[in-house]
């Protein structure tokens, strides 16, 4: 998600609920530690340097359980954000305490947004010599082109 999609999503809530990719929910007496931009310069293991960027929201949960962030307010500070970091629309990730810190990509189903899981990849499968898998697909379902056949 974007982050001009959850401006977007929160501008129509009366609450704002994260839900765990096992299905529990952040509890709602969560803050909004920070929004920031995260940029990573890197190389990969085929050799091409790279750069990424990413907006971050971090979840915290305190003892404060007589207040709660409001759709209102996560604009207002989001809004802040753009101006003072002079933000992009860029994709967000958002982190949340658990065993350690947990890194989740951010979708929504019209009522809760979703932290989803991220995986690791290898950026340079075909520098590594890894084989890229084809689809499977029943035979006589394989369209010229498709790479399936």
């Amino acid at each position: 998600m974007r982050l001009s999609e959850i401006k977007k999503h929160l501008s129509n809530l009366e609450t704002i609920a994260f839900e765990l990719p096992d299905g529990s929910l952040v509890p709602n007496h969560f803050h909004v530690t920070e929004v920031g931009k995260i940029s990573k310069h890197f190389i990969d293991c085929g050799g091409t340097v790279r750069k990424e960027d990413v907006i971050n929201f971090q979840l915290w949960n305190a003892n404060d359980y007589d207040h709660r962030l409001h759709p209102e307010k996560l604009v207002h500070i989001i809004e802040l954000s753009e101006k003072t970091l002079g933000l992009d629309d860029l994709e967000i990730e958002v982190e949340y305490q658990s065993e350690t810190i947990g890194k989740y990509g951010l979708s929504f189903n019209g009522k809760n947004f979703l932290l989803t899981n991220l995986h690791t990849d290898c950026l340079a499968k075909d520098n590594c010599g890894i084989p890229i898998e084809k689809p499977k697909v029943k035979i006589g379902e394989c369209l010229p082109n498709s790479g399936c056949c």
